[in-house]
C-alpha cells in the first residue's frame, strides 16, 4: 500500500465533503465508487475518514486554537483537509510518528496547494507538535 496515496485519497475525500456538505457515509461511499484505489489503500480511506469525523470537533479545535490570525472558516479547502488528516494522526494514531505526519502533510500540500501552503501548513503543524 502507498500510505501517501492512501493519505491523498483521505485528503480527496473529505475535500469532496467540505465541498458538497455532506459529511455522511454515503457521500465517503459515493467517492470511493467513483476512484480507484487498491485494496489497502480502501481500507485505510474508510477507515481513517470516519474517524475523522467523529473527532472532527476536536481535531478542529486543535488546529484552530493553533492558527494565528486565521480562522478555520479562512484556510483554503484543501490545506483545511490536509490539517485534519495530520492533527487527526497526531491525537489519534499512536503507531505514526508525528514526523512522519508532517512530512507527509507538507508533500501533500506542495503537490495540490498553493507555492505557500507547504510552509504554512509546516509552521503550523510544527506548533501543535511542539505543544504536546
Amino acid at each position: 500500500m502507498s500510505r501517501k496515496k492512501a493519505r491523498i485519497g483521505a485528503m480527496q475525500a473529505l475535500f469532496s465533503m467540505d465541498i458538497n456538505k455532506d459529511f455522511s457515509l454515503d457521500s465517503l461511499n459515493l467517492f470511493m465508487e467513483n476512484n480507484h484505489f487498491l485494496g489497502d489503500e480502501v481500507d485505510y480511506i474508510n477507515r481513517v475518514v470516519p474517524d475523522i469525523l467523529k473527532n472532527l470537533e476536536t481535531v478542529d479545535e486543535t488546529i484552530e486554537k493553533n492558527l494565528k490570525g486565521w480562522t478555520m472558516a479562512r484556510l483554503a479547502k484543501v490545506d483545511r483537509q490536509i490539517l485534519r488528516i495530520a492533527v487527526y494522526e497526531f491525537l489519534f494514531k499512536d503507531d505514526i510518528p508525528p514526523e512522519v505526519s508532517i512530512n507527509e502533510a507538507v508533500d501533500i500540500a506542495r503537490q495540490y496547494s498553493s507555492d505557500d501552503a507547504p510552509k504554512f501548513i509546516n509552521g503550523i503543524l510544527g506548533t501543535i507538535y511542539r505543544s504536546f
